[in-house]
């Protein structure tokens, strides 16, 4: 492999580019990928589920379509997906011993979608049981690490995928978020996520294996990307957004491009504080600092405004309605009536309308993704009894289900940019919350203050 390629630290884009241009082949960067691997995740355990032998054979096969002139936007690049995520071959279990060994027998949309762009999928990463938690640890692979301090959770549920992200093994992931499951680990291991506008990517093959068919779109959940750099997030967004299936025969996508090409164009309302939801001085501190380097760069930058839609009302819709969707599949679930779930869509509905009226005013939202940085591995299974300290004392585990919320419920898109630390060296993220399906604006925002602050 050319000495010029570190890959470790490459993005998947350069990474892309190098092997078009015959700087370094697929079958090399295969061979740093599980060396890596191999070498960090003892300590580590992210990549739970392996399919090295396929994967080589994907190299070898990108490699030959290379030498013929072929061309795809991540042909030879490896990478890795959530194990929630089908992949014939390969089990899905969402860490629940009883479905250990389930096999699928489909893959959705996002997997397909990465194939066909030439990504080699080296294997599955690790989640919490029924990707309920934002640590990562289940009874069939154990428990994921955070590459930043052992001692302390990746997050969830995307957490192995982070993980892998944030200890060099791979330069993207496919990830899943209806609580935060992309941006608590994007936040805690130091890398970018972006959970995209609601429905905007299929989500076909994400479902627990008591639902062999995922059905209808659901209302909260995502299927999207984790990476090194914002600009692999949008790379990995013109892969895996746009219809599918029926919808596919007339529907076309059209992303927004993002709404300014500098900082100093954007107009920004920034929130710290949540009236549901404590947060740690050094993740206010962060957010503050990314505000302040936008309103330097010349950008409108307020702290509140009239048109916030009622953050608490919305957020006792959002629990109503993010228990509902998770409990879906799981033995003994109580469905709740038919009438109150279409009560919770109209809330839904009314409130994206309002933050439409808000994006009228504003390009983007910077807010925290959670309450805390990476918090130390907990192994109280009951959630009303655990606790995080926050500014020095202790507050409900639950209640971080606030900040996360903002965005999910109105189906909003959010991206997490890395861009800030805490005193002890600890990552510290940005959310970065965006009009709806204007999906690049918030990512552009996130590259643009990458380049700015780190």
């Amino acid at each position: 492999m050319a000495d010029t390629i570190d890959y470790q630290t490459a993005s998947a884009g350069g990474l892309a580019k190098a092997l078009a241009a015959r700087q370094v082949s697929a079958l090399e960067l295969f061979d740093a990928a599980v060396a890596t691997i191999e070498a960090k995740d003892a300590a580590i355990n992210a990549v739970v589920v392996r399919d090295f032998d396929r994967a080589r054979d994907a190299a070898k096969a990108a490699d030959a379509a290379l030498a013929r002139g072929e061309s795809g936007p991540l042909l030879g690049v490896p990478m890795t997906v959530k194990e929630s995520n089908h992949i014939l071959g390969l089990p899905t279990t969402w860490g629940h011993g009883p479905f250990k060994g389930w096999m699928p027998g489909f893959e959705g949309p996002p997997v397909t979608r990465f194939r066909a762009a030439g990504a080699v999928i080296l294997g599955k990463t690790n989640v919490p049981p029924w990707l309920g938690d934002w640590q990562s640890v289940n009874p069939i692979y154990g428990r994921t690490n955070n590459p930043h301090d052992l001692t302390r959770s990746p997050g969830g549920s995307s957490g192995g995928g982070a993980a892998a992200l944030a200890a060099g093994m791979v330069p993207l992931e496919c990830g899943s978020d209806i609580g935060g499951s992309i941006r608590v680990p994007a936040h805690f291991c130091g890398v970018f996520g972006h959970k995209p506008t609601v429905k905007l990517v299929p989500a076909g093959g994400h479902a627990p294996p008591p639902l062999t068919e995922s059905g209808p779109p659901q209302d909260l959940s995502v299927v999207g990307p984790l990476a090194r750099t914002a600009e692999d997030l949008e790379l990995a967004m013109h892969i895996i957004a746009g219809p599918a299936g029926d919808d596919a025969k007339a529907y076309r996508l059209a992303l927004p491009p993002p709404r300014h090409a500098r900082l100093g164009d954007y107009r920004v309302l920034v929130l710290t504080d949540h009236p549901l939801c404590e947060t740690d001085d050094e993740v206010k501190a962060v957010v503050e600092a990314a505000a302040e380097q936008m309103r330097q760069a010349g950008a409108v930058v307020d702290y509140a405004s009239d048109l916030l839609p009622d953050l608490a009302r919305a957020h006792a819709n959002y629990q109503s309605m993010l228990m509902t969707s998770m409990s879906r599949g799981r033995p003994g679930a109580h469905p709740i009536d038919a009438h109150a779930w279409m009560d919770l869509m109209a809330a839904q509905h009314s409130l994206r309308r309002r933050w439409a009226e808000l994006f009228e005013s504003f390009d983007v939202v910077l807010a925290p993704p959670f309450g805390v940085a990476a918090f130390p591995h907990e192994d109280q299974d009951d959630w009303s009894k655990r606790r995080l300290t926050i500014n020095g004392h202790e507050t409900p585990y639950g209640q971080q289900t606030g900040w996360p919320g903002v965005a999910t419920y109105p189906g909003l898109p959010a991206t997490v940019a890395p861009l800030g630390k805490t005193k002890s060296g600890l990552p510290v993220g940005v959310q970065i919350i965006g009009p709806f399906l204007e999906d690049l604006t918030p990512i552009a925002v996130a590259g643009l203050l990458a380049r700015a602050m780190l």
